[in-house]
């Protein structure tokens, strides 16, 4: 896969993980896949002080009650010093159109909720959506075209800061694209293991190093237990 151009007309992208010192997101049953600090949380609600819109993929929605919202007011204060929205958007990704239409990201209407899909999914699945206050946004025939979502996001919604969640399938797509500019990572003290339980990159991966993305270490921190670093694209 090509590296997309970053020019203007697409945001600058963060993607801000939490992982265990062996590289895992989740236990491989998924029933675990929260196991930072409060330190690590607020570093999170920090970064989405920063961002026009948060996004995050369905399975991530699913699994977890998520709002994907700025948190208390002090972040919503801090947001509104910086020149933007007091609520950031939010952006699903569900290719199938398979998110649930009960996942609590709908519960809280304080901001627009996209769901970036594919024209393959089930209309059916995409009116649910679009029932519970969804904008619907198709970004490609079988797969999701991210420089296509992400140029429509920046022109159509002024996404200048778009800060990305997970899961490992989203971020793999956007590593493979090229268009990640910075990668979050805070590694906590826990060794999970399992083959199946997921990591910061799945999905489709690359066949070699070659084709590998290459990320330069900005700067980190300890704090605590944990390790807090950040990477920027090279």
């Amino acid at each position: 896969m090509k590296r997309a151009p970053k020019k203007q007309r697409l945001p600058f992208v963060l993607v801000n993980m939490a992982m265990s010192a062996d590289g895992k997101i989740a236990t491989a049953n998924r029933a675990v896949s929260s196991f930072g600090s409060r330190r690590d949380h607020d570093h999170l609600l920090q970064l989405r002080a920063t961002a026009d819109a948060a996004m995050a993929g369905a399975r991530t929605a699913d699994l977890n009650p998520i709002t994907l919202g700025p948190g208390p007011e002090k972040y919503r204060r801090l947001r509104l010093k910086r020149g933007l929205a007091e609520y950031n958007l939010r952006i699903i990704v569900s290719r199938s159109g398979s998110l649930d239409p009960n996942a609590r990201v709908f519960e809280s209407t304080f901001s627009p909720v996209i769901v970036l899909t594919a024209r393959s999914a089930p209309k059916a699945k995409l009116e649910r959506l679009r029932a519970r206050g969804a904008e619907v946004r198709i970004c490609g025939d079988r797969e999701i075209d991210f420089s296509r979502a992400l140029a429509w996001l920046r022109q159509t919604w002024k996404v200048k800061r778009l800060l990305c969640e997970g899961g490992g399938e989203l971020n793999d797509a956007l590593f493979r694209a090229g268009l990640v500019d910075e990668l979050h990572v805070t590694i906590c003290p826990r060794i999970i293991g399992g083959r199946s339980a997921p990591t910061i990159a799945d999905g489709l991966g690359v066949a070699s190093l070659s084709a590998a993305r290459q990320f330069a270490l900005h700067r980190w921190k300890q704090v605590g237990d944990e390790i807090f670093a950040v990477f920027r694209s090279g």
